[in-house]
């Protein structure tokens, strides 16, 4: 066996199904090794966009996506990505291909050190230089990607040690890292500081972010919210874990969150975030968290607790544990007055827009798009104003929502779906991105058509990168700045060259009929919709 013929052994053990990528005389042992395998590779058209498919494999599916690549501009054109899953904290385990051992740091063809390049923003990193180790580290890589905090693991193999012989392949039964412990069980002393505080309260209210979904936490946590009857508000990336339509949620908050969600957080006098970093997006003023209030910060992750915002009731465990250990303490709370409160900033606070009817309204637009979709579908945002209407307007039933928050990295959502796709092959998936970021990864229709993913894609059109053009206009009083997309291509006839059914939709008078098409058949639909150029999130 060489190390080659190890790592897809060690794929095999972690019941890896997919590996995402593009190869290059770096990688190609790894992938002349892996035809002697059940697991599928999936040719990426970029690097980048491998890490993205990844990561949307990862989401659904709750277990480790893995992509590979090969030495140099592979290398470094998949760190988006990686810098991408870091940010949300997303499991990958990045597979990439090195020059020769023996001529590490001599600047030969295509050497890049990326596991210095990639120091910042993986969980770990790893270069191989004994083949005899590969079991040992993969072993690791995974247990470090999808544990604690999760995260992606990048592994650096030198072609020398993937054509090196291994003396006897013995795949770890368990991990046992002397300087990785994370923490899953929280404290029970915080525990019962937590329910004293929750006893006393008159105006509690969870802040729920990515980690109760990383977790697979949600229905520990509605089922306390709704026992309890305590609002819940979430994070751009804690979007799913209430239903949206639950009497309990309150909406997104942050600076493009509802109104009333932002407000109710705001006016709380018991504060519990949990899975949530209270970053800038979603808390601009952290002071405003702590004024008047207890704040009690639950995450996995000990260095996000106190980072940006101290903590009265400090609380590091797994969301799942701590909810299903929260749920087992009885006690009282009364807080009908604050329901009625939030209920009625609900009723009375929700944002009007005034739309152009030449154009669709892509408010509605979602809105309209969400009644349609399946009950479980997955609905996945790209970045730009796109993603805030989505955020806004689309309605999550027992789906999934799927967007980049941390990096806000354009061009996820079109690789992101194909990864969920395939992880959850029987569910609808469906990409909404924007006409500047469908340019960044339209080249994976190529993908999609290839391997028989079946993708719905959105595509709001308004010549512009929207959101920038929006900041400008603000800030720089209509001096707009490289932000015309003029010279994008014709999306029909881009569609008639990937051989995919192609909608178009230039206003809201037969929009329910169009969406009821693009989502009647389980094929690739590319449906562009125009919306008005100066329209505003």
């Amino acid at each position: 066996m060489l190390g080659a013929d190890a790592i897809v052994k060690c794929l095999e053990a972690e019941n890896v199904d997919y590996v995402f990528g593009y190869p290059g005389v770096a990688i190609c042992p790894f992938y002349n090794s892996i035809l002697n395998s059940e697991i599928q590779t999936i040719l990426i058209r970029t690097e980048q966009n491998a890490a993205h498919a990844a990561s949307g494999l990862a989401r659904v599916s709750g277990k480790v996506g893995v992509c590979a690549v090969t030495s140099g501009p592979g290398a470094t054109n998949v760190i988006t990505g990686i810098a991408t899953a870091f940010a949300d904290s997303i499991p990958l385990v990045c597979i990439t291909g090195q020059v020769n051992s023996e001529l590490l740091g001599s600047d030969v063809f295509q050497e890049a050190d990326i596991t210095g390049a990639v120091e910042s923003f993986v969980k770990y990193s790893y270069l191989v230089k004994d083949a005899n180790e590969i079991p040992r580290i993969f072993k690791e890589a995974f247990y470090i990607a999808n544990s604690g905090r999760k995260g992606p693991v990048l592994i650096d193999i030198p072609i020398d040690v993937q054509n090196a012989p291994v003396r006897k392949f013995n795949y770890p039964e368990s991990v046992n890292l002397r300087t990785y412990k994370p923490t899953i069980k929280g404290h029970a002393i915080q525990i019962r500081k937590v329910i004293g505080e929750l006893s006393k309260a008159k105006r509690p209210i969870i802040c729920a972010g990515g980690g109760v979904l990383l977790s697979d936490a949600e229905k520990e946590l509605r089922a306390f919210a709704q026992k309890y009857k305590i609002p819940v508000v979430s994070t751009m990336m804690g979007i799913g874990v209430m239903p949206t339509r639950h009497p309990m949620y309150y909406g997104m908050v942050g600076n493009n969150g509802k109104p009333y969600a932002n407000r109710a957080m705001n006016e709380s006098d018991l504060l519990i975030m949990v899975g949530a970093r209270v970053a800038d997006r979603a808390v601009s003023q952290p002071d405003l968290i702590t004024e008047n209030k207890v704040l009690v910060h639950i995450d996995v992750d000990p260095a996000e607790i106190g980072k940006n915002v101290g903590a009265a009731i400090p609380l590091v465990g797994d969301a799942k544990h701590i909810f299903e250990d929260l749920s087992k303490e009885e006690f009282t709370c009364e807080h009908e007055e604050w329901i009625s409160l939030l209920d009625h900033y609900r009723e009375t606070m929700q944002k009007k827009r005034h739309p152009d009817p030449a154009y669709v309204d892509p408010a509605e637009f979602i809105r309209l798009l969400s009644e349609q979709m399946e009950d479980d579908a997955v609905y996945v945002a790209d970045v730009g104003q796109n993603q805030i209407w989505s955020c806004s307007y689309h309605i999550v039933k027992d789906g999934r929502f799927l967007t980049t928050g941390g990096m806000g990295t354009m061009g996820y959502s079109i690789p992101a779906a194909m990864g969920a796709r395939l992880a959850c092959p029987a569910k609808q998936v469906v990409a909404v991105c924007g006409d500047g970021s469908f340019q960044m990864s339209m080249m994976e229709l190529a993908t999609m058509r290839q391997f028989h993913i079946p993708v719905k894609i959105i595509v709001l059109k308004n010549n512009y990168l929207g959101m920038v053009r929006q900041y400008q206009h603000f800030t720089y009083e209509d001096r707009y700045s490289v932000v015309d997309l003029s010279g994008s291509p014709d999306l029909e006839k881009l569609a008639m060259a990937y051989d995919m059914k192609f909608m178009r939709l230039h206003t809201m008078e037969k929009a329910e009929e169009t969406i009821a098409g693009f989502l009647a058949h389980d094929e690739s639909v590319l449906l562009e919709c125009i919306i008005d150029p100066m329209d505003l999130v």
